[in-house]
Protein backbone atom coordinates (compact mmCIF):
# COMPACT_ATOMS: atom_id res chain seq x y z
CA UNK A 1 0.00 0.00 0.00
CA UNK A 2 1.34 3.40 -0.99
CA UNK A 3 -0.89 5.44 1.32
CA UNK A 4 -2.70 5.11 4.63
CA UNK A 5 -5.90 4.10 2.83
CA UNK A 6 -6.51 0.35 2.55
CA UNK A 7 -7.62 -0.39 -1.03
CA UNK A 8 -9.92 -3.03 -2.40
CA UNK A 9 -8.59 -5.62 -4.85
CA UNK A 10 -10.76 -6.13 -7.92
CA UNK A 11 -9.58 -8.02 -10.99
CA UNK A 12 -5.98 -7.83 -9.83
CA UNK A 13 -5.99 -4.06 -9.25
CA UNK A 14 -5.91 -1.91 -6.13
CA UNK A 15 -9.01 0.27 -6.03
CA UNK A 16 -9.18 3.58 -4.17
CA UNK A 17 -11.78 6.06 -5.32
CA UNK A 18 -11.41 9.82 -5.17
CA UNK A 19 -14.87 9.89 -3.59
CA UNK A 20 -14.28 10.72 0.08
CA UNK A 21 -17.80 9.57 0.99
CA UNK A 22 -16.86 5.94 0.36
CA UNK A 23 -13.71 6.06 2.53
CA UNK A 24 -13.97 5.50 6.28
CA UNK A 25 -11.70 5.35 9.34
CA UNK A 26 -10.87 1.82 10.47
CA UNK A 27 -12.11 1.03 14.00
CA UNK A 28 -12.42 4.65 15.23
CA UNK A 29 -13.70 3.44 18.63
CA UNK A 30 -10.53 1.50 19.42
CA UNK A 31 -9.16 4.21 21.69
CA UNK A 32 -5.76 3.80 20.03
CA UNK A 33 -6.01 6.68 17.57
CA UNK A 34 -6.20 4.79 14.28
CA UNK A 35 -4.45 6.57 11.43
CA UNK A 36 -5.75 4.18 8.79
CA UNK A 37 -8.61 4.70 6.43
CA UNK A 38 -10.32 2.09 4.27
CA UNK A 39 -11.93 2.19 0.86
CA UNK A 40 -15.50 1.04 1.32
CA UNK A 41 -17.14 -0.91 -1.47
CA UNK A 42 -19.92 0.80 -3.45
CA UNK A 43 -22.72 -0.88 -5.45
CA UNK A 44 -20.77 -0.21 -8.65
CA UNK A 45 -17.60 -1.75 -7.21
CA UNK A 46 -19.58 -4.78 -6.03
CA UNK A 47 -20.78 -5.22 -9.59
CA UNK A 48 -17.22 -4.99 -10.92
CA UNK A 49 -15.97 -7.56 -8.42
CA UNK A 50 -18.78 -9.96 -9.30
CA UNK A 51 -18.11 -9.55 -13.02
CA UNK A 52 -14.41 -10.17 -12.43
CA UNK A 53 -14.97 -13.35 -10.42
CA UNK A 54 -17.57 -14.61 -12.89
CA UNK A 55 -15.22 -14.08 -15.84
CA UNK A 56 -12.28 -15.78 -14.10
CA UNK A 57 -14.16 -18.93 -13.08
CA UNK A 58 -14.42 -20.87 -16.39
CA UNK A 59 -10.66 -20.89 -16.89
CA UNK A 60 -9.72 -21.37 -13.24
CA UNK A 61 -11.98 -24.39 -12.80
CA UNK A 62 -10.14 -26.08 -15.69
CA UNK A 63 -6.69 -25.46 -14.24
CA UNK A 64 -4.80 -28.64 -13.37
CA UNK A 65 -4.16 -29.62 -9.78
CA UNK A 66 -0.45 -29.23 -10.43
CA UNK A 67 -0.92 -25.68 -11.70
CA UNK A 68 -2.90 -24.82 -8.59
CA UNK A 69 -0.39 -26.44 -6.27
CA UNK A 70 2.50 -24.46 -7.77
CA UNK A 71 0.63 -21.21 -7.17
CA UNK A 72 -0.36 -22.19 -3.64
CA UNK A 73 3.23 -23.13 -2.85
CA UNK A 74 4.22 -19.63 -3.90
CA UNK A 75 1.69 -18.24 -1.39
CA UNK A 76 3.40 -20.34 1.28
CA UNK A 77 6.79 -18.91 0.32
CA UNK A 78 5.55 -15.32 0.29
CA UNK A 79 3.88 -15.74 3.66
CA UNK A 80 7.12 -17.00 5.19
CA UNK A 81 9.04 -14.08 3.68
CA UNK A 82 6.52 -11.58 5.09
CA UNK A 83 6.08 -13.14 8.53
CA UNK A 84 7.23 -10.13 10.54
CA UNK A 85 5.14 -7.76 8.42
CA UNK A 86 1.99 -9.78 9.03
CA UNK A 87 2.60 -10.07 12.77
CA UNK A 88 3.12 -6.32 13.03
CA UNK A 89 -0.09 -5.54 11.14
CA UNK A 90 -2.14 -7.92 13.30
CA UNK A 91 -0.72 -6.48 16.52
CA UNK A 92 -1.39 -2.91 15.41
CA UNK A 93 -4.94 -3.51 14.19
CA UNK A 94 -6.08 -5.58 17.16
CA UNK A 95 -3.95 -4.02 19.88
CA UNK A 96 -3.16 -7.62 20.81
CA UNK A 97 -0.13 -9.21 22.43
CA UNK A 98 2.86 -10.34 20.40
CA UNK A 99 1.92 -13.87 21.47
CA UNK A 100 -1.42 -13.69 19.67
CA UNK A 101 0.08 -11.99 16.62
CA UNK A 102 2.64 -14.80 16.35
CA UNK A 103 -0.06 -17.46 16.75
CA UNK A 104 -1.96 -15.81 13.92
CA UNK A 105 1.01 -16.07 11.59
CA UNK A 106 1.80 -19.69 12.40
CA UNK A 107 -1.85 -20.75 12.16
CA UNK A 108 -2.20 -19.00 8.81
CA UNK A 109 0.89 -20.78 7.55
CA UNK A 110 -0.45 -24.15 8.74
CA UNK A 111 -3.71 -23.60 6.89
CA UNK A 112 -2.12 -22.72 3.56
CA UNK A 113 0.46 -25.52 3.86
CA UNK A 114 -2.28 -28.03 4.62
CA UNK A 115 -4.39 -26.89 1.66
CA UNK A 116 -1.37 -26.93 -0.66
CA UNK A 117 -0.52 -30.51 0.31
CA UNK A 118 -4.08 -31.73 -0.17
CA UNK A 119 -4.54 -30.40 -3.71
CA UNK A 120 -2.76 -33.37 -5.31
CA UNK A 121 -3.77 -35.94 -2.68
CA UNK A 122 -6.75 -37.23 -4.64
CA UNK A 123 -9.18 -35.14 -2.63
CA UNK A 124 -10.60 -33.69 -5.86
CA UNK A 125 -10.96 -37.10 -7.50
CA UNK A 126 -14.35 -38.61 -8.23
CA UNK A 127 -15.65 -42.18 -7.99
CA UNK A 128 -16.68 -45.05 -10.24
CA UNK A 129 -19.47 -46.67 -8.20
CA UNK A 130 -21.26 -49.93 -8.94
CA UNK A 131 -24.43 -49.65 -11.03
CA UNK A 132 -27.64 -51.67 -11.10
CA UNK A 133 -27.00 -52.95 -14.63
CA UNK A 134 -23.73 -54.65 -15.60
CA UNK A 135 -23.49 -52.97 -19.00
CA UNK A 136 -23.58 -49.39 -17.69
CA UNK A 137 -20.78 -47.25 -16.30
CA UNK A 138 -21.31 -44.49 -13.75
CA UNK A 139 -18.81 -41.71 -13.15
CA UNK A 140 -19.20 -39.37 -10.18
CA UNK A 141 -17.27 -36.14 -10.61
CA UNK A 142 -16.44 -33.51 -8.00
CA UNK A 143 -16.94 -30.07 -9.51
CA UNK A 144 -16.32 -26.60 -8.07
CA UNK A 145 -19.37 -24.51 -7.25
CA UNK A 146 -18.52 -21.20 -8.90
CA UNK A 147 -17.87 -18.03 -6.91
CA UNK A 148 -17.60 -18.42 -3.12
CA UNK A 149 -18.11 -15.49 -0.75
CA UNK A 150 -15.85 -15.73 2.31
CA UNK A 151 -16.70 -13.40 5.21
CA UNK A 152 -13.90 -13.26 7.77
CA UNK A 153 -13.92 -11.67 11.26
CA UNK A 154 -11.39 -9.43 12.96
CA UNK A 155 -10.38 -11.43 16.04
CA UNK A 156 -7.99 -13.83 14.28
CA UNK A 157 -7.89 -11.94 11.02
CA UNK A 158 -4.97 -13.59 9.24
CA UNK A 159 -5.87 -17.16 10.10
CA UNK A 160 -9.61 -16.78 9.51
CA UNK A 161 -9.13 -14.65 6.42
CA UNK A 162 -6.99 -17.38 4.88
CA UNK A 163 -9.39 -20.10 6.02
CA UNK A 164 -12.35 -18.38 4.38
CA UNK A 165 -10.90 -18.66 0.86
CA UNK A 166 -8.00 -21.14 0.66
CA UNK A 167 -9.83 -24.47 0.32
CA UNK A 168 -12.49 -22.92 -1.90
CA UNK A 169 -9.90 -21.60 -4.37
CA UNK A 170 -7.88 -24.83 -4.25
CA UNK A 171 -11.05 -26.73 -5.16
CA UNK A 172 -11.38 -24.68 -8.36
CA UNK A 173 -13.70 -21.92 -7.21
CA UNK A 174 -13.12 -18.20 -7.41
CA UNK A 175 -13.43 -16.32 -4.13
CA UNK A 176 -14.45 -12.91 -2.89
CA UNK A 177 -12.92 -12.21 0.52
CA UNK A 178 -15.16 -9.78 2.37
CA UNK A 179 -12.94 -8.49 5.13
CA UNK A 180 -13.79 -6.87 8.43
CA UNK A 181 -13.86 -3.10 8.81
CA UNK A 182 -11.98 -3.66 12.10
CA UNK A 183 -9.03 -5.46 10.46
CA UNK A 184 -8.91 -4.37 6.80
CA UNK A 185 -5.12 -4.21 6.57
CA UNK A 186 -4.71 -7.83 7.61
CA UNK A 187 -7.40 -9.04 5.22
CA UNK A 188 -5.89 -7.00 2.39
CA UNK A 189 -2.54 -8.61 3.20
CA UNK A 190 -4.07 -12.09 2.83
CA UNK A 191 -5.78 -11.33 -0.50
CA UNK A 192 -2.64 -9.64 -1.79
CA UNK A 193 -0.61 -12.82 -1.22
CA UNK A 194 -2.67 -14.55 -3.91
CA UNK A 195 -2.18 -11.69 -6.34
CA UNK A 196 1.56 -11.53 -5.74
CA UNK A 197 1.81 -15.31 -6.08
CA UNK A 198 0.54 -15.03 -9.64
CA UNK A 199 -3.08 -16.14 -9.39
CA UNK A 200 -5.09 -14.93 -12.41
CA UNK A 201 -7.04 -11.68 -11.89
CA UNK A 202 -10.49 -12.33 -10.49
CA UNK A 203 -9.68 -15.64 -8.81
CA UNK A 204 -9.39 -13.78 -5.49
CA UNK A 205 -11.04 -10.38 -5.06
CA UNK A 206 -11.09 -8.38 -1.83
CA UNK A 207 -13.87 -6.13 -0.56
CA UNK A 208 -14.59 -4.18 2.63
CA UNK A 209 -17.63 -2.05 3.36
CA UNK A 210 -18.67 0.64 5.79
CA UNK A 211 -20.40 -0.82 8.87
CA UNK A 212 -23.73 0.72 7.88
CA UNK A 213 -23.52 -0.88 4.42
CA UNK A 214 -23.20 -4.47 5.67
CA UNK A 215 -26.68 -5.73 4.86
CA UNK A 216 -26.96 -4.08 1.44
CA UNK A 217 -23.50 -5.28 0.41
CA UNK A 218 -24.21 -8.84 1.46
CA UNK A 219 -27.54 -8.88 -0.36
CA UNK A 220 -25.91 -7.58 -3.53
CA UNK A 221 -23.27 -10.30 -3.40
CA UNK A 222 -25.36 -13.29 -2.34
CA UNK A 223 -28.13 -12.53 -4.84
CA UNK A 224 -25.79 -12.70 -7.82
CA UNK A 225 -26.23 -15.91 -9.86
CA UNK A 226 -22.49 -16.65 -9.94
CA UNK A 227 -22.14 -16.65 -6.14
CA UNK A 228 -22.97 -20.23 -5.21
CA UNK A 229 -22.01 -20.41 -1.54
CA UNK A 230 -21.06 -18.25 1.44
CA UNK A 231 -18.97 -19.06 4.48
CA UNK A 232 -19.12 -16.84 7.53
CA UNK A 233 -17.30 -16.80 10.85
CA UNK A 234 -18.74 -14.46 13.47
CA UNK A 235 -21.63 -13.89 15.83
CA UNK A 236 -24.75 -16.02 15.94
CA UNK A 237 -26.96 -12.97 15.44
CA UNK A 238 -25.25 -12.00 12.19
CA UNK A 239 -25.02 -15.64 11.12
CA UNK A 240 -28.77 -15.99 11.49
CA UNK A 241 -29.29 -12.99 9.18
CA UNK A 242 -26.82 -14.37 6.64
CA UNK A 243 -28.48 -17.80 6.63
CA UNK A 244 -31.90 -16.20 6.19
CA UNK A 245 -30.86 -14.01 3.28
CA UNK A 246 -28.85 -16.76 1.61
CA UNK A 247 -31.76 -19.15 2.01
CA UNK A 248 -34.02 -16.75 0.14
CA UNK A 249 -31.77 -17.22 -2.90
CA UNK A 250 -31.30 -20.96 -2.21
CA UNK A 251 -27.59 -20.49 -1.52
CA UNK A 252 -25.94 -22.85 1.00
CA UNK A 253 -23.86 -21.42 3.83
CA UNK A 254 -21.06 -22.64 6.08
CA UNK A 255 -21.36 -20.95 9.47
CA UNK A 256 -18.94 -20.98 12.40
CA UNK A 257 -20.71 -18.88 15.01
CA UNK A 258 -20.58 -17.99 18.68
CA UNK A 259 -19.76 -20.28 21.55
CA UNK A 260 -20.30 -20.61 25.28
CA UNK A 261 -17.59 -23.09 26.03
CA UNK A 262 -17.63 -25.21 29.18
CA UNK A 263 -14.71 -26.91 30.88
CA UNK A 264 -15.75 -29.84 33.05
CA UNK A 265 -13.34 -30.64 35.89
CA UNK A 266 -13.67 -34.19 37.22
CA UNK A 267 -12.77 -35.29 40.75
CA UNK A 268 -9.55 -37.01 39.67
CA UNK A 269 -8.18 -34.05 37.69
CA UNK A 270 -4.77 -32.54 38.40
CA UNK A 271 -6.09 -29.25 39.76
CA UNK A 272 -2.87 -27.26 39.44
CA UNK A 273 -2.37 -28.08 35.76
CA UNK A 274 -6.09 -27.68 35.09
CA UNK A 275 -6.23 -24.22 36.65
CA UNK A 276 -3.32 -22.97 34.56
CA UNK A 277 -4.66 -24.44 31.31
CA UNK A 278 -8.14 -23.03 31.90
CA UNK A 279 -6.91 -19.50 32.56
CA UNK A 280 -4.79 -19.56 29.42
CA UNK A 281 -7.79 -20.81 27.45
CA UNK A 282 -9.98 -18.07 28.91
CA UNK A 283 -7.59 -15.15 28.51
CA UNK A 284 -5.79 -15.78 25.22
CA UNK A 285 -6.30 -12.76 22.93
CA UNK A 286 -8.16 -11.14 25.83
CA UNK A 287 -10.84 -13.81 25.53
CA UNK A 288 -11.76 -12.66 22.03
CA UNK A 289 -11.95 -16.14 20.53
CA UNK A 290 -15.16 -18.03 19.85
CA UNK A 291 -13.59 -21.10 21.52
CA UNK A 292 -12.34 -19.34 24.67
CA UNK A 293 -13.23 -21.06 27.92
CA UNK A 294 -16.26 -19.29 29.41
CA UNK A 295 -17.56 -21.47 32.23
CA UNK A 296 -15.82 -24.02 34.46
CA UNK A 297 -17.88 -26.69 36.21
CA UNK A 298 -16.14 -27.99 39.34
CA UNK A 299 -17.25 -30.69 41.81
CA UNK A 300 -18.77 -28.90 44.79
CA UNK A 301 -16.33 -30.48 47.23
CA UNK A 302 -13.35 -29.23 45.18
CA UNK A 303 -14.58 -25.66 44.71
CA UNK A 304 -12.54 -24.12 47.51
CA UNK A 305 -9.26 -25.77 46.49
CA UNK A 306 -9.79 -25.03 42.80
CA UNK A 307 -10.73 -21.37 43.34
CA UNK A 308 -7.67 -20.92 45.54
CA UNK A 309 -5.44 -22.17 42.72
CA UNK A 310 -7.21 -19.94 40.20
CA UNK A 311 -6.65 -16.88 42.40
CA UNK A 312 -2.96 -17.70 42.75
CA UNK A 313 -2.53 -17.87 38.97
CA UNK A 314 -4.91 -15.11 37.95
CA UNK A 315 -2.49 -12.22 37.75
CA UNK A 316 0.35 -14.03 35.95
CA UNK A 317 -2.01 -15.57 33.38
CA UNK A 318 -3.65 -12.23 32.73
CA UNK A 319 -0.28 -10.52 32.36
CA UNK A 320 0.70 -12.86 29.53
CA UNK A 321 -2.56 -13.00 27.61
CA UNK A 322 -4.63 -9.86 28.27
CA UNK A 323 -3.89 -6.57 26.55
CA UNK A 324 -6.88 -4.90 24.86
CA UNK A 325 -10.36 -5.67 23.74
CA UNK A 326 -11.16 -4.41 20.28
CA UNK A 327 -13.04 -1.21 21.18
CA UNK A 328 -14.96 0.70 23.85
CA UNK A 329 -18.28 -0.87 22.89
CA UNK A 330 -16.89 -4.28 23.81
CA UNK A 331 -15.60 -2.91 27.10
CA UNK A 332 -19.01 -1.55 28.01
CA UNK A 333 -20.71 -4.86 27.20
CA UNK A 334 -18.22 -6.90 29.23
CA UNK A 335 -18.47 -4.62 32.25
CA UNK A 336 -22.25 -4.92 32.06
CA UNK A 337 -22.00 -8.70 32.36
CA UNK A 338 -19.71 -8.37 35.38
CA UNK A 339 -22.00 -5.85 37.07
CA UNK A 340 -24.98 -8.16 36.55
CA UNK A 341 -23.12 -11.11 38.08
CA UNK A 342 -22.05 -9.06 41.10
CA UNK A 343 -25.59 -7.76 41.67
CA UNK A 344 -26.88 -11.34 41.66
CA UNK A 345 -24.46 -12.56 44.30
CA UNK A 346 -21.30 -13.64 42.50
CA UNK A 347 -17.80 -12.73 43.63
CA UNK A 348 -15.93 -10.94 40.83
CA UNK A 349 -12.15 -11.20 41.14
CA UNK A 350 -9.83 -9.20 38.90
CA UNK A 351 -6.07 -9.19 38.29
CA UNK A 352 -6.16 -5.58 39.40
CA UNK A 353 -2.47 -4.72 39.29
CA UNK A 354 -2.54 -4.69 35.50
CA UNK A 355 -3.23 -1.60 33.46
CA UNK A 356 -5.86 -1.46 30.71
CA UNK A 357 -6.73 1.33 28.31
CA UNK A 358 -10.50 0.91 28.10
CA UNK A 359 -11.26 0.50 31.79
CA UNK A 360 -10.58 -2.62 33.86
CA UNK A 361 -9.68 -4.98 31.04
CA UNK A 362 -7.93 -7.37 33.36
CA UNK A 363 -8.29 -11.10 33.49
CA UNK A 364 -11.42 -11.64 35.57
CA UNK A 365 -12.96 -14.62 37.35
CA UNK A 366 -16.60 -14.86 38.43
CA UNK A 367 -16.88 -17.18 41.44
CA UNK A 368 -20.34 -18.44 42.30
CA UNK A 369 -21.72 -18.18 38.77
CA UNK A 370 -25.38 -19.21 38.49
CA UNK A 371 -27.81 -19.75 35.61
CA UNK A 372 -29.78 -16.57 36.28
CA UNK A 373 -26.76 -14.39 35.50
CA UNK A 374 -26.44 -12.89 32.01
CA UNK A 375 -22.91 -14.25 31.70
CA UNK A 376 -24.25 -17.83 31.80
CA UNK A 377 -25.95 -17.55 28.41
CA UNK A 378 -24.27 -14.58 26.69
CA UNK A 379 -20.92 -14.86 24.94
CA UNK A 380 -18.68 -12.31 26.66
CA UNK A 381 -15.88 -12.22 24.08
CA UNK A 382 -13.64 -10.83 26.77
CA UNK A 383 -11.08 -11.95 29.39
CA UNK A 384 -13.66 -13.40 31.78
CA UNK A 385 -14.27 -16.93 33.06
CA UNK A 386 -17.00 -18.08 35.43
CA UNK A 387 -16.85 -20.90 37.97
CA UNK A 388 -19.91 -22.95 38.95
CA UNK A 389 -20.33 -26.20 40.86
CA UNK A 390 -22.04 -29.53 40.24
CA UNK A 391 -22.91 -32.55 42.36
CA UNK A 392 -23.22 -35.34 39.78
CA UNK A 393 -21.85 -35.96 36.29
CA UNK A 394 -25.38 -36.18 34.93
CA UNK A 395 -26.13 -32.73 36.36
CA UNK A 396 -22.98 -31.29 34.78
CA UNK A 397 -23.78 -32.76 31.35
CA UNK A 398 -27.32 -31.39 31.57
CA UNK A 399 -26.00 -27.90 32.38
CA UNK A 400 -23.68 -28.01 29.38
CA UNK A 401 -26.20 -29.41 26.93
CA UNK A 402 -29.03 -27.05 27.81
CA UNK A 403 -26.88 -24.15 26.58
CA UNK A 404 -27.95 -22.87 23.16
CA UNK A 405 -24.35 -23.00 21.90
CA UNK A 406 -22.22 -26.04 21.11
CA UNK A 407 -18.86 -25.05 19.65
CA UNK A 408 -16.16 -26.41 21.94
CA UNK A 409 -15.69 -27.90 25.37
CA UNK A 410 -13.12 -29.57 27.60
CA UNK A 411 -12.92 -32.33 30.20
CA UNK A 412 -10.09 -32.48 32.75
CA UNK A 413 -9.38 -35.87 34.29
CA UNK A 414 -6.63 -38.36 35.14
CA UNK A 415 -8.44 -40.98 33.04
CA UNK A 416 -8.41 -39.74 29.44
CA UNK A 417 -9.70 -42.93 27.83
CA UNK A 418 -12.51 -43.29 30.34
CA UNK A 419 -13.57 -39.72 29.56
CA UNK A 420 -14.31 -40.52 25.90
CA UNK A 421 -17.86 -41.83 26.57
CA UNK A 422 -18.49 -38.70 28.63
CA UNK A 423 -17.19 -36.51 25.81
CA UNK A 424 -19.63 -38.17 23.42
CA UNK A 425 -22.53 -37.17 25.68
CA UNK A 426 -21.66 -33.48 25.32
CA UNK A 427 -23.49 -31.76 22.45
CA UNK A 428 -20.59 -29.81 20.99
CA UNK A 429 -18.58 -29.69 17.78
CA UNK A 430 -15.40 -30.55 19.68
CA UNK A 431 -14.52 -31.77 23.16
CA UNK A 432 -10.91 -31.64 24.33
CA UNK A 433 -9.81 -34.08 27.02
CA UNK A 434 -7.07 -32.48 29.13
CA UNK A 435 -6.61 -29.71 26.59
CA UNK A 436 -7.79 -26.11 26.13
CA UNK A 437 -11.11 -25.37 24.48
CA UNK A 438 -9.54 -23.03 21.91
CA UNK A 439 -7.38 -25.62 20.13
CA UNK A 440 -8.17 -25.83 16.39
CA UNK A 441 -6.13 -28.49 14.59
CA UNK A 442 -6.12 -27.92 10.85
CA UNK A 443 -6.08 -31.64 10.03
CA UNK A 444 -9.42 -31.94 11.85
CA UNK A 445 -12.98 -30.83 11.12
CA UNK A 446 -13.94 -27.62 12.87
CA UNK A 447 -17.44 -26.27 13.43
CA UNK A 448 -20.31 -26.14 15.86
CA UNK A 449 -23.59 -27.70 16.91
CA UNK A 450 -26.85 -25.91 17.68
CA UNK A 451 -26.57 -22.10 17.57
CA UNK A 452 -22.82 -22.35 16.99
CA UNK A 453 -23.46 -23.04 13.32
CA UNK A 454 -23.13 -25.86 10.82
CA UNK A 455 -20.70 -27.10 8.19
CA UNK A 456 -17.02 -27.78 8.72
CA UNK A 457 -13.71 -26.08 8.03
CA UNK A 458 -10.47 -28.06 8.12
CA UNK A 459 -8.61 -30.55 5.93
CA UNK A 460 -10.69 -32.57 3.45
CA UNK A 461 -13.91 -31.52 5.19
CA UNK A 462 -13.29 -27.96 4.02
CA UNK A 463 -12.73 -29.07 0.43
CA UNK A 464 -16.01 -31.01 0.45
CA UNK A 465 -17.84 -27.84 1.50
CA UNK A 466 -16.86 -26.18 -1.78
CA UNK A 467 -17.46 -29.05 -4.20
CA UNK A 468 -20.59 -30.49 -5.77
CA UNK A 469 -21.07 -33.94 -7.29
CA UNK A 470 -22.13 -34.71 -10.84
CA UNK A 471 -23.09 -38.20 -11.98
CA UNK A 472 -22.53 -39.28 -15.60
CA UNK A 473 -24.01 -42.64 -16.64
CA UNK A 474 -22.93 -44.39 -19.84
CA UNK A 475 -25.25 -47.18 -21.01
Amino acid sequence: MKSNTVPLIIDGNDIVLQDEESIFVSNPDSGRGSQWKTQGVTPELCKRALESSTAAFPKWRKSSVRERQVLFQRVVELLKERASELSSIVAEELGCSSVWASINFHATLEIIEQVTALITSGILSGLIPETETPDSLALVFKDPLGVVLGIAPWNAPAMLGMRSIAAAVAAGNCAILKGSELSPRTHYFIANLFRDAGFPPGVVNFLVHKPEDASDTFNTLISHPSVRKCNFTGSTAVGRHIASQAGHFLKPVLLELGGKNFSLVLEDADLETTASTILDAAFINSGQICMSTDIVLVPRKLKSAFCSLIRQRLESASAVQVKHVINRRSTTRILGLLDDAARKGATVITASSLDGEHGPLYGTVIEGLTKDMEFWQNESFGPVVGIATYDTIDEAVEMINECEYGLSGAIYTASSLQAIPLARRIDSGAVHINGPTFHDGFTLPHGGHKNSGFGRFGSHWAFEEFLQTKTVIAN
